[in-house]
């Protein structure tokens, strides 16, 4: 079945710096765009970034030149580096995939951006 497992979250300062990985299984990776989403507490989910299969990428105006996205595809996992981390940027961040009109995400990694 379709597996995604975020990781790599924590709690760092404002301005620094934390990078995400997303493990997927169950799928054929390399072949489907994936995106990262993210929920501050009391807030919806939010929409910060994809990368489709081919490499392109779009990004959040709210962490456009701070966030970057990548990917491995022999290692079928997704990154998010994030730089210049800023308290607003607080939320857990899901990985997500869309599959034959399903949505599917992980259960997340909590980011906390705290002096």
């Amino acid at each position: 079945q379709v597996q995604l497992v975020e990781s790599g979250g924590g709690l760092v300062q404002p301005g620094g710096s934390l990078r995400l990985s997303c493990a997927a299984s169950g799928f054929i990776f390399s072949m489907l765009s994936m995106s990262w989403v993210r929920q501050a507490p009391g807030k919806g989910l939010e929409w910060i970034s994809g990368i489709n299969s081919d490499g392109t990428t779009n990004y959040a105006d709210s962490v456009k030149g701070r966030f970057t996205i990548s990917r491995d595809n022999a290692k079928k996992t997704l990154y998010l580096q994030m730089n210049n981390l800023k308290p607003e940027d607080t939320a857990v961040y899901y990985c997500r995939v869309l599959i034959r009109g399903a949505t599917t995400r992980g259960q997340g990694t909590q980011v906390t951006v705290s002096s």
